[in-house]
């Protein structure tokens, strides 16, 4: 929400407020009077919003803006950044204040990295939502590839779990997703060649239990795949 819009959105305002305010709107505490209201990166609003928002939080009321009248709400708020708000307290970028009051029963969140065996629920269930979504016929992983999500760091958290998921159902051709169609950051957390040209699976199976023809046929679709995933990135 742009930061000239945050004090209507949450509160509200009277028509005749500002230009473009034609009508009276309520505001989501308004809205969320006797439920929940969840503000999302809450570190990211702005200062002088944070006192209004202590002021609801303390007395449970408000104003709309441009208006007169005195509302009163008794909204249950959750909150949820990803910044440390202790940090932003010490540096005066949040207020200690409201720090304090939001800090009544937190719940920290860890990352993927430290709840490792989460993984193979959240591929599960993503899966099966990606491959309806998209109608694609796609049921899990082969053990090298869920090895490879369980081995890799996952910076990005669930947001980036899911982006790869929604790929690798999209370009997968068969029930499951093999390892060489994992990207090159995930194969080289499961100890593979990143920039080999032949799919590792195959690799290893180099004994004789595999024809040239099989080979080639596969290798080619691999790189194939990969331009593919080149062209759409450009």
């Amino acid at each position: 929400i742009p930061h000239t819009l945050i004090e209507s959105e949450l509160f509200g305002h009277d028509k005749g407020a500002f230009t473009g305010a034609i009508a009276s709107k309520p505001g989501r505490f308004e809205l969320a009077d006797r439920g929940t209201l969840f503000l999302d990166e809450i570190a990211e609003i702005p200062t002088e919003m944070q006192v209004k928002l202590l002021r609801v939080l303390q007395e449970h009321t408000f104003e709309r803006v441009g208006g007169l009248k005195t509302m009163q709400v008794n909204v249950r708020l959750v909150a949820a950044t990803n910044r440390h708000l202790a940090d932003l307290v010490e540096r005066s970028e949040f207020r200690e204040d409201l720090f304090y009051r939001l800090n009544v029963v937190p719940i920290r969140l860890p990352p993927l990295r430290e709840r490792r065996e989460d993984i193979p629920l959240l591929v599960g269930h993503m899966l099966a939502r990606f491959a309806e979504r998209l109608g694609r016929h796609v049921e899990r992983l082969t053990p090298e590839a869920e090895a490879a999500f369980m081995s890799y760091s996952w910076p990005g958290n669930v947001r980036e779990m899911e982006n790869v998921l929604e790929r690798l159902v999209l370009f997968s051709e068969g029930p499951e997703i093999h390892l060489e169609l994992l990207p090159d950051e995930l194969k080289t957390s499961a100890g593979g060649d990143a920039n080999s040209p032949i799919p590792a699976r195959l690799d290893r199976d180099l004994t004789g239990r595999v024809s040239l023809k099989e080979l080639v046929k596969e290798t080619t679709a691999q790189v194939e795949r990969r331009l593919i995933v080149q062209a759409l990135e450009q």
